[in-house]
């Protein structure tokens, strides 16, 4: 089960390892995508801390950690093919952590949750 960000980030836990990616809104707000910049493995990260960076035809924007852990892995196919968070950004990860606190979830909200929010922007 995803949990969402009030900065447009996802997460999706299997065990330790937590996937991150950017909702499909944010990449309705960026438009295009045409360039990212993604963490080094073994970076520590912790909760809100820039991670990567993701650039396109309408802006620039940071994309925060929602959770704490260190980078055990990058989804290096978006450095050629960065244009495929537009396709599917909520199927297509950007990094993966092994978390350090499974309880920041907890401030994370549901999918019920962020669509009600996004209602609000």
């Amino acid at each position: 089960m995803k949990k969402f960000s009030e900065s447009h980030e996802w997460v999706e836990i299997e065990g330790e390892v937590a996937s991150v990616g950017i909702s499909s809104y944010a990449v309705e707000q960026l438009g295009d995508i045409t360039f990212m910049e993604l963490p080094d493995l073994d970076m520590e990260l912790s909760k809100g801390e820039s991670a990567a960076f993701v650039e396109s035809v309408k802006a620039a924007s940071d994309i925060y950690t929602p959770i704490s852990g260190t980078v055990i892995g990058v989804n290096e196919d978006l450095l050629e093919a960065p244009e495929a968070l537009n396709a599917d950004a909520e199927g297509t990860f950007i990094f993966k952590l092994k978390v350090s606190d499974v309880s920041e979830l907890d401030s994370m909200m549901s999918q019920e949750a962020y669509d009600t929010y996004k209602e609000t922007l």
